[in-house]
């Protein structure tokens, strides 16, 4: 049993309890009774219309499958259809122009443009590592990677291989010449950089010495004019090194000294508190809490042991270099945070109110990751996060305008709980349900003086498409899924709306995430479409990928490239209220298998490290133990596929668990090493996690909006229960 400490009309958990009280109110200036009794008052006030909102997400969605029931095949009519969800108010009404007031935004927000990671703030390492990925080797990220093939001798070994390395200062040669073209000749041939005059000077191999096009992109340098230890540049306002350290083996090897290029790369990170973790009860959440405290005093550290020998990770200092008119300049070291709050949905027993029930969650996050991000809005760190003072959170899975407008009105009261000023918590709005895709101009108007952030999220996108018209029909096969129309609309709709309400130069919009970490040649040739879509952030699934990724923003100016897109005919809504269905369901007995498996397969490696491992998110190997990047939002895609499936008989439920037990013996074996792990085929019957998956399947048309969390946390703390 939870121990719990009663305060203010609350049963709080005493292990959250304790934490807020002993490690992150004494270094504010608020008390611990008034903000307890303070806190219980906006939780009494706020639960009902939380509760509410709830409600008519089950309505609309009741109304929706029985008009869909009423209206199948050739009596589906789609002017009809829309005209329903305007009158059931699925459609809101549209709002007039408007441009967001949102100010106090950082730079790497507003005028910046580059690569963004996801992690799990509940894993200290994980969570270092991003926060320090603002700051990336590429010639680390090329030589660790498939970017650089293996060819001609140049295959990763044990020790330095020289012909790797050749390709690795070779390609990086190219980016010198692409970002920092030279008037004559080409940085291949350089000899050596000097600092002469405040100017670059580049001398070549054949004795000639030359400049920059561009000289305004060298902004400073480090160590002796003559011979510079390091030389920094600014293109499309992204910063980046050149390094020259004559103790490293490759500056030994190379004519001009250069020993690598630092990248300015992940210039902000979503500390998640959301789907990539796997947090069900107060010890659950006060280990993200506290991760997120040492993150915003500065103090988070990690020990651990690499290649025998006992590391620390600390969050990075600044960097510093000599401006050519003599002063220091600073480069920041870290990523800019956000903090990932979950959405509306859940509610966690980590509190109890004062009618006996769970709080919603999402106003627990709110108030708390809030209340320890005022350690950096009064400066109590040494390592600043907002230089504007702002506090920024990702608000996922909102259903349409009420539900930003409920976010507005929960910010606005923590604002007031924590004594700070109007708007000083920002909002980023997923944007990956359907009734915000449709409503999404609505939805930013309801935020519009604090909204700093949309992005796409194509993963929970389709999982609520599936769901909202399970009625509707047999879906497509999801690789077909991908390719209908409304995928492209919905992408576009995002970016046009955003730049109609003003985002560019004052927030990000956002693209989603690049799921195969070990393929970086394949990310590198396709994800730039995600910058010239006109997105200024994209997420990606590594610190490597981040390096990789910024390599991008330097070949298109997303900023500039706005202002064309902002011309463009804007996305239809027709569009993207087109529903996925298959034309043709005609499908062999092999072909209903094989995606059976598939989905099978993935729903299994996944939730099995859920609820035997407390993992949120992964890199599991798929049915052809490709690695893949899995959340909570695959797993719904998964789940609510085979669910429709289920429901217009394309397949039964002897054919499903049939699948399910072969892909679960498969999951065994691709788990065979890890010691931890317990099988899923020893005993079916009663092993938690396979039981989690059939029931995500089996009741997948039940679950609110097809969202797995509630399966999720009940089997989770059913078997942490089995096994203290």
């Amino acid at each position: 049993m939870t121990k719990r400490i009663s305060i203010a009309g609350l049963q709080v958990a005493e292990e959250l309890y304790n934490f807020v009280n002993e490690k992150v109110l004494p270094g504010t200036a608020i008390a611990a009774q008034a903000f307890w009794a303070n806190f219980s008052t906006l939780i009494a006030e706020l639960s009902p219309k939380n509760k509410a909102l709830l409600e008519k997400r089950t309505s609309l969605q009741q109304q929706i499958t029985t008009y869909h029931q009423e209206h199948q095949a050739e009596k589906f009519n789609f002017i009809d259809y829309k005209s329903f969800l305007t009158r059931i108010g699925y459609l809101a009404a549209p709002v007039a122009d408007f441009t967001i007031s949102t100010e106090n935004v950082d730079a790497e927000l507003a005028t910046m443009a580059g690569p963004q990671l996801v992690v799990p703030v509940m894993n200290a390492r994980f969570a270092l590592n991003a926060v320090n990925a603002r700051w990336g080797s590429l010639y680390d990220a090329l030589y660790g990677s498939d970017v650089i093939s293996d060819a001609d001798g140049a295959e990763k070994t044990k020790s330095y291989n020289p012909a790797r390395g050749a390709k690795v200062v070779a390609f990086s040669r190219d980016f010198l010449d692409q970002t920092i073209p030279l008037i004559d000749g080409s940085h291949h041939n350089a000899k050596s950089y000097q600092v002469i005059d405040n100017t670059l000077v580049i001398k070549l191999n054949n004795s000639d010495t030359t400049g920059l096009v561009d000289s305004t992109a060298f902004i400073g340098f480090n160590g002796e004019a003559a011979k510079p230890s390091e030389l920094v540049f600014k293109h499309n306002d992204l910063h980046f090194i050149v390094q020259f350290d004559q103790s490293n083996p490759i500056a030994k090897s190379d004519m001009a000294g250069v020993s690598d290029i630092a990248m300015e790369s992940a210039l902000t990170t979503i500390m998640d508190c959301e789907d990539s973790v796997a947090a069900v009860d107060a010890q659950d959440k006060v280990v993200a809490y506290q991760n997120w405290l040492g993150l915003n005093q500065g103090t988070l550290s990690e020990t651990f042991e690499k290649s025998g020998q006992q590391q620390t990770r600390l969050m990075h200092q600044d960097k510093s270099y000599q401006t050519l008119s003599g002063t220091t300049g600073k480069l920041k070291a870290r990523s800019l945070m956000f903090v990932r709050n979950v959405g509306h949905l859940m509610t966690n027993n980590a509190i109890i109110d004062h009618q006996n029930n769970e709080i919603p969650e999402g106003i627990m996050d709110a108030v708390i990751t809030s209340l320890i991000s005022t350690y950096d809005v009064n400066q109590k760190n040494s390592l600043r996060n907002s230089d504007t003072g702002s506090i920024y959170i990702v608000k996922p899975k909102m259903h349409g305008p009420e539900e930003v407008a409920f976010a507005n009105e929960l910010f606005d009261r923590t604002e007031d709980l924590l004594s700070l000023p109007r708007n000083t918590i920002k909002m980023g709005i997923m944007d990956e349900e359907r009734r915000t895709s449709v409503n999404l101009k609505a939805c930013i108007y309801q935020a519009k003086e604090r909204v700093v952030f949309i992005n796409t999220g194509f993963l929970d996108r389709t999982g609520d498409e599936i769901h909202t018209s399970m009625a509707a029909g047999v879906m497509a096969r999801k690789a077909d899924i991908k390719l209908t129309k409304w995928i492209g609309a919905y992408e576009d709709n995002n970016v046009d709306v955003g730049l109609a309400c003003g985002f560019s130069g004052r927030a990000q919009i956002g693209k989603g995430m690049w799921p195969i970490p070990d393929q970086m040649a394949n990310m590198l040739a396709t994800k730039i479409n995600h910058v010239e879509a006109g997105a200024n952030t994209a997420w990606v699934p590594s610190p490597t990928a981040a390096t990789l990724h910024a390599l991008h923003y330097h070949k298109v100016n997303v900023l500039q490239l706005q202002q064309q897109l902002k011309s463009r005919t804007p996305a239809n809504v027709d569009d993207i209220l087109t529903i996925p269905l298959a034309e043709n369901t005609q499908w062999s007995a092999q072909e209903i298998s094989d995606e059976l498996d598939n989905n099978s397969q993935g729903i299994l490696g996944y939730v099995v490290r859920w609820i035997d491992h407390g993992v949120g998110c992964s890199k599991v190997p798929d049915i052809n133990n490709v690695g893949l990047m899995e959340d909570r939002a695959t797993l719904r895609i998964s789940s609510q596929h085979m669910a429709n499936w289920l429901q217009h008989n394309i397949c039964t439920p002897e054919q499903v668990l049939t699948s399910m037990k072969k892909m679960a013996t498969i999951v065994d074996q691709q788990n065979h090493y890890d010691d931890q792990y317990q099988a899923m085929s020893d005993n079916f019957d009663h092993n938690i996690a396979f039981q989690t998956a059939l029931e995500l399947v089996f009741k997948g048309h039940l679950q609110p909006n097809g969202y797995t969390e509630p399966l999720l946390h009940k089997n989770r703390l059913l078997f942490k229960a089995q096994n203290k």
